[in-house]
C-alpha cells in the first residue's frame, strides 16, 4: 500500500468517526479525544493530518457532498447532478445543517460555488447557443450562475430542506435555460461586433 493511499484511509476513518458522532451530539460537544478513541487512532495521527475538528469536518463536508457532485457532472446533465446533491444533502440533514452552521460561510460558499460552477459551466458548452462565444464569457456566466445556485442551495439549507428537490431543480431549469440562452447570444452577438471594429 502506498503512503498517500494510507493518509487518505487514516482521513477516511477521521472523519468516519466524526460523522458517527455527530449523530448524537452537536459538534462542538465532540473532541479530538472522542473521535481518535472511536476509531483506534491517536491525537497525534488525527493532528497529522488536520488542523482541528473544523479542518476535519470541511474535508468530511467536501469529500461526501462536494467531490461527488462534480465527478457526476461528468456523465450527468446538470440538473440530475443538482438533484441528487440536494437529495445527499436532505438524507445527511444534521451533518449538512451541522457543517454550514459550523463551517466558515466564506468555506461553504467556495466549496458550493466551485462545483456548482463546473455543472453550470458543463450546460452552457453544451447549449447550441455558446458557438462563437469567448471562453471569458462563458466563465463570466457560469461563475455568475453558480454564485445564484450557491445562495438558492444556502437558503433551502436554512430553511429546513422542506422544498422538494425535484420542484426546486425545475424551477431553476425552467429560469435558467431561457435566461442563459439570450445571455449567450448576446455575448456571441458582443464578440462579433468587437471582432469587426
Amino acid at each position: 500500500m502506498t503512503g498517500s493511499v494510507t493518509a487518505e484511509m487514516t482521513r477516511d476513518l477521521l472523519a468516519r468517526s466524526l460523522m458517527a458522532l455527530m449523530q448524537t451530539r452537536a459538534l462542538d460537544q465532540v473532541t479530538v479525544k472522542d473521535v481518535v478513541a472511536l476509531c483506534g487512532l491517536n491525537r497525534r495521527t488525527f493532528y497529522y493530518h488536520f488542523r482541528d475538528m473544523y479542518d476535519l469536518l470541511g474535508w468530511l463536508y467536501k469529500k461526501e457532498a462536494i467531490n461527488p457532485l462534480v465527478a457526476c457532472a461528468r456523465d450527468e446533465t446538470w440538473n440530475a447532478a443538482f438533484i441528487n446533491f440536494l437529495k445527499w444533502l436532505r438524507a445527511n440533514k444534521e451533518f449538512a445543517n451541522c457543517a454550514c452552521r459550523s463551517l466558515d460561510r466564506e468555506y461553504i460558499e467556495c466549496y458550493h460555488q466551485t462545483m456548482l460552477t463546473v455543472l453550470i459551466r458543463k450546460e452552457i458548452d453544451e447549449l447550441n447557443e455558446s458557438k462563437g462565444v469567448a471562453e471569458h464569457r462563458k466563465d463570466f456566466l457560469a461563475n455568475l450562475y453558480s454564485i445564484t445556485f450557491t445562495s438558492l442551495t444556502l437558503q433551502w439549507l436554512r430553511n429546513g430542506m422542506e422544498e422538494d428537490p425535484e420542484r426546486l431543480v425545475d424551477a431553476l431549469e425552467g429560469t435558467l435555460s431561457g435566461s442563459m440562452k439570450l445571455a449567450l447570444r448576446r455575448c456571441a452577438s458582443a464578440d462579433r461586433k468587437s471582432a469587426r471594429t
